[in-house]
């Protein structure tokens, strides 16, 4: 980063598996560039206003506006069959991924909301996270459980139509396709 700040210890962390976990598609290039650079001129205005945080005041993020079109209804239906199979054979490409192995569940559903509203907010449709099986023996994962249950929460509920779990070579049962909801551009 030039001219800019130094990241902490936990910043390098956090953006070293971000960065491990996501791929730029070359048909999506020049909108990865253009989101970054409008990202990058958001978050310097967000610090210009913003006094620095106390540690345990970090975690509190204000609340994300949420679509009021449609009602909750708080179940997403599986992907159908045929979109499945596409995703699992690469004819329906998948815009985006997020790797969530290794992180607690706090910190997984705040990026893992992060992800979700920003692919939304881009207009992708396809994206996967990858939960991981779990790591200890008879055992499935916090996570491979927790994010099917975060997906019925009223934060992803509009954002998110439907998800399946993944085909062996994405993951199987440690990933999840999840097809986001169409953006209603009607709405003011």
């Amino acid at each position: 980063m030039k001219g800019g700040r130094k990241l902490d210890t936990e910043e390098r962390i956090l953006w070293g598996k971000v960065a491990k976990s996501t791929r730029a598609f070359k048909e999506r290039q020049h909108d990865l560039l253009a989101f970054e650079a409008e990202e990058a001129e958001r978050v310097a205005e967000a610090e210009r206003q913003q006094a620095p945080l106390a540690p345990h005041e970090a975690s509190e993020k204000p609340a994300r506006q949420i679509p009021t079109a449609r009602k909750p209804s708080g179940f997403h239906h599986p992907l159908e069959k045929p979109t499945k199979q596409k995703l699992a054979k690469g004819k329906l490409s998948i815009e985006a991924r997020l790797d969530l192995h290794g992180l607690f569940q706090a910190e997984a559903h705040d990026l893992l909301l992060d992800f979700i509203y920003r692919a939304h907010e881009r207009g992708l449709r396809h994206v996967l996270v990858i939960t991981g099986k779990g790591s200890s023996m008879g055992s499935e994962g916090a996570l491979r459980r927790a994010v099917p249950l975060w997906f019925s929460k009223p934060e992803f509920r509009f954002l998110i139509s439907s998800y399946e779990w993944a085909a062996r070579h994405h993951g199987g049962d440690g990933a999840l396709y999840v097809r986001l909801a169409r953006i209603d551009r009607a709405a003011p």
